[in-house]
């Protein structure tokens, strides 16, 4: 009779990468997958409550390996709202996309263009309200517009303490933004965007074009 082999013990678990979600993290893929989910779910739930475990479920991955791919919370929360603020960033293009004289009402246009559209407003408003909420949202969310629109604008604007005027113009938009579509308050809410784009127009030029 031939003697039973001995059992064999399981391999012991190798280190590094985590084990990945079946079918779910093998797919190349997985790492666009996983930015997807966090600009969902900020976008749906704000900084405080959406969690890199939440992250992950959405996606279908292991936990760990929106870590692998993104690191903290906060590095996450930076790649998602560069995502969620990508329409805005061709700002700086439609500013330098015609004569100096019309440079305020094509900012205008363009971003209340991107404002009025519903499904680059709501993830928008989302982050502005965690950021008013959230001081280590506010530091992602600054760094990044700072980096990725005002600087840009900056660079293209030939007046005095360009990066001033940006900041300016971009606020002016902002708190409009928020006495809109979040605030909502009359008649400011329910103005024909063109009336507003005629009002404001020529305050962003003042910023932008002006000595």
């Amino acid at each position: 009779m031939t003697p039973a082999l001995p059992a064999q013990s399981p391999a012991p678990r190798r280190r590094g990468r985590p084990p990945r979600a079946e079918g779910a993290a093998d797919v190349p893929a997985a790492r666009d997958r996983i930015l997807t989910a966090a600009r969902n779910e900020f976008a749906e739930r704000g900084y405080d409550k959406t969690s890199i475990r939440g992250i992950a479920k959405a996606a279908g991955v292991d936990p760990a390996l929106v870590h692998h791919y993104f690191g903290t919370k906060d590095q996450i929360f930076g790649a998602a709202v560069e995502l969620i603020f990508a329409p805005t960033m061709g700002a700086p293009d439609a500013v330098q996309g015609g004569s100096r004289d019309g440079a305020g009402e094509r900012m205008a246009r363009f971003m209340f263009g991107v404002w009025e559209n519903p499904v680059t407003r709501l993830p928008l408003l989302a982050v502005m309200r965690s950021a008013l909420t959230n001081e280590a949202a506010a530091a992602v969310l600054r760094g990044m517009i700072e980096r990725r629109l005002l600087l840009r604008m900056a660079d293209e604007l030939d007046v005095p303490n360009p990066e001033f005027r940006a900041q300016l113009a971009a606020g002016h938009i902002i708190g409009i933004a928020m006495l809109r579509y979040v605030v909502r308050m009359e008649p400011m809410a329910s103005a024909p965007v063109e009336d507003i784009i005629a009002m404001v127009g020529p305050t962003l030029q003042r910023y932008m074009a002006e000595d």
